[in-house]
């Protein structure tokens, strides 16, 4: 096809003008030597009868594609603030660090009561502390059939709709982060954190003491379910803080393109002993669980309101 001799000239401006960017181009060399490491304290203990573990790894530079190295041969102890003491052992020597109940009830959760981990490696002593919080249970999950105008990008282009159904217990401040699992395999991108204050998505929303609002009980739909997908959605009730880091690790993991903003370290509760020692990265958490799981049958499915 003949160009029009207004489009020749708009296509050798277009190239002038490149021309001119690509020139102005400057070999930039940027420092990148590697700072010290940092310990990285992944822990989130639960209040389920089953093995609890806290993972010690190594900062890696921001280049190092390497899997982080673990720290290996800590000491690491949970105690409660009622004088009980959780030993943690890396039984494969791989940095997980775990303490395993005594029976298939055991658990060493209590709700309302405060606990502290101490971790010593090398020369240098980490602490932190958390809590057991309260948490409603899950009464019941239900779907209808959903044929969306626009097919999803991702999953089943047909298929149902889920929600669960809880009540947020009466008093303010409980925080909620939701899990979601589809035939067992949990949903676990940044995308698919789905945080709940009072049942609503923020303080001040006059949530206290209500059913959670439509929104977050409707965020359990990653993509679309199809018959006979087995759904299992856990309520994990979070301590104040512990809102707070994964609300900055949703923010952080969002924050892309033209207008993002400078990212910040996210915060951390945990601290070194020694006020000019290393800074440690990580988090070190609890909560109370609630389940619920149920199978996607077409003849229970609800008709759409």
């Amino acid at each position: 096809m003949k160009k029009t001799f207004a489009q020749l000239l708009q296509y050798a401006f277009i190239l002038s003008i490149a021309a001119t960017l690509f020139a102005c181009e400057d070999v930039v060399q940027i420092d990148v030597t590697p700072g010290p490491t940092q310990l990285v304290v992944d822990g989130w203990l639960t209040n389920q009868p089953e093995p609890q573990r806290i993972k010690l790894t190594n900062s890696a530079s921001y280049f190092d594609n390497s899997p982080a190295k673990p720290i290996l041969g800590a000491t690491v102890t949970v105690a409660d603030e009622k004088g009980r003491v959780f030993s943690f052992k890396d039984l494969k020597n791989d940095g997980v660090y775990v303490w395993t109940p005594a029976s298939a009830r055991d658990t060493l959760a209590r709700i309302g009561v405060r606990y502290g981990l101490q971790i010593k490696t090398g020369n240098e002593e980490y602490v932190a502390q958390t809590q057991f919080n309260r948490v409603p249970k899950i009464d019941s999950i239900t779907y209808f059939a959903e044929n969306p105008p626009v097919a999803p990008t991702k999953g089943p282009k047909e298929g149902f709709l889920a929600e669960f159904w809880s009540r947020d217990p009466t008093g303010g401040g409980d925080c909620y982060w939701i899990k979601t699992y589809k035939n067992n395999n949990s949903f676990d991108r940044i995308e698919n954190i789905v945080l709940a204050y009072d049942g609503a998505f923020s303080q001040g929303a006059a949530s206290d003491g209500l059913i959670f609002i439509l929104p977050i009980r409707q965020a359990i739909n990653p993509e679309l379910w199809v018959e006979k997908d087995t759904i299992k959605v856990e309520l994990h009730a979070v301590p104040l803080e512990a809102y707070y880091f994964l609300q900055q690790v949703q923010q952080e993991g969002r924050n892309q393109g033209l207008f993002a903003t400078p990212p910040a370290n996210i915060l951390t509760n945990v601290a070194n002993r020694d006020a000019k020692g290393r800074k440690p990265l990580g988090f070190f958490g609890a909560s109370s669980v609630s389940t619920f799981t149920t199978i996607i049958d077409v003849k229970k499915a609800k008709p759409k309101e």
